[in-house]
């Protein structure tokens, strides 16, 4: 089993850059993991997929976040990161990790124009 938690959220400025951190603790590795990924939800509408990573370390975007969107990881600290440039404010939803099946609690992302 494991628990997730986000971190990185807040109040930034359309233009400014934010990276989001997921924490996994538990016996599972994030490096055994079937994929590392990463979800958003903005008021009013439904959760939507972003990006994931493979074991393998592959990478995957949804159409709209590709440029960017980067997801990536560090095994060593059973942690990973979804780093979004130039915020905008459409970016503004929860945004919640995900692995194998667990959900974190979400960390709010609040971009001002």
């Amino acid at each position: 089993q494991v628990q997730l938690a986000e971190s990185g959220g807040g109040l930034v400025q359309a233009g400014d850059s934010l990276t989001l951190a997921c924490a996994a603790s538990g016996r599972t590795s994030i490096g055994s993991a079937l994929a590392l990924r990463w979800f958003r939800q903005a008021p009013g509408k439904e959760r939507e997929w972003v990006a994931q990573m493979l074991p393998s370390g592959a990478t995957y975007y949804k159409d709209a976040m590709k440029g960017r969107f980067t997801i990536s990881r560090d095994v060593a600290n059973n942690r990973f990161f979804l780093h979004i440039a130039s915020v905008q404010p459409e970016d503004t939803a929860v945004y919640y990790c995900n692995v194998n099946s667990t959900w974190g609690q979400g960390t709010q992302v609040t971009v001002s124009s």
